[in-house]
């Protein structure tokens, strides 16, 4: 099996400067769709420390633009777990305390799910709310999805391994045997990432680099889950820092704001 094109790779020297140039380029996405003829701007966010990084970042990139703009943003969440948003495992949750409220987005353009029902009942309450938001669309189609990869190469809740790998039918899956926990989740499925017009992963760390050589330079006959992103028509990034890319051999470019 050959190995899939791996996209374009930028490494940043910290993840601070990591995070500012993530937070540069959401903004740029959002002026570009805003300017075209849908007037909109889709995002798709995942939790893990990309919580803390765009909370640290996203606001003062996307002040300039002001209000009206953000007025016209539209977020969804990659995946989400089974837990009330008051709890600390919950994505939305914690994007509403550290970036949320610091973003002028009108509360019904934040697409989360309902965390009281059941999961297979959470799943499919979701997935009617993204096709609502949606209109128009067969498949969701995401201006930007940003998403992170685990050791494992999971992203996500799409682990390795998982019958959730072959899933083509449903926009949304449940989950509830994550071997990460809590083990309730739902998540996009891969026919959503690769509808989607921009894929950015972000990883960082020295954690990440084995899995990372495996995904970018690996010709495996069964891809890691995150190898399975692999846009249709759009377009797939890759932001590391020097730790998370530090066993890559392929072509990546370097970059430093210092």
């Amino acid at each position: 099996m050959a190995a899939p094109a791996p996209g374009l790779i930028s490494v940043f020297s910290s993840p601070q400067e990591l995070g500012a140039s993530l937070a540069q380029l959401v903004a740029q996405r959002a002026a570009c769709c805003l300017a075209g003829a849908r007037a909109r701007f889709a995002l798709g966010l995942s939790g893990g420390s990309l919580v803390s990084m765009l909370a640290r970042e996203l606001p003062a990139a996307a002040a300039p633009a002001g209000p009206a703009s953000l007025a016209r943003w539209t977020v969804g969440f990659c995946d989400e777990r089974l837990v009330p948003f008051e709890h600390a495992e919950s994505t939305y949750g914690l994007y509403r305390t550290h970036l949320l409220s610091r973003l002028p987005i009108p509360d019904s353009q934040v697409i989360t799910i309902n965390p009281q029902l059941p999961v297979e009942e959470a799943a499919e309450d979701y997935a009617k709310k993204l096709r609502q938001a949606f209109q128009g669309d067969a498949i969701p189609v995401f201006d930007l999805l940003i998403l992170g990869v685990g050791p494992d190469g999971h992203t996500c809740s799409l682990f390795p391994d998982h019958p959730l790998l072959q899933e083509r039918e449903k926009i949304v899956a449940p989950i509830s045997d994550s071997p990460k926990p809590p083990p309730e989740r739902v998540t996009l499925t891969l026919p959503v990432l690769n509808a989607a017009r921009t894929v950015i992963f972000v990883a960082t760390g020295e954690g990440k680099a084995a899995v990372l050589k495996r995904i970018l330079e690996a010709k495996e006959e069964n891809p890691l889950p995150a190898a399975l992103v692999q846009p249709h028509t759009g377009k797939l990034c890759w932001f590391l820092d020097e730790a998370a890319a530090r066993l890559l051999t392929v072509p990546f470019e370097k970059h430093s704001t210092l």
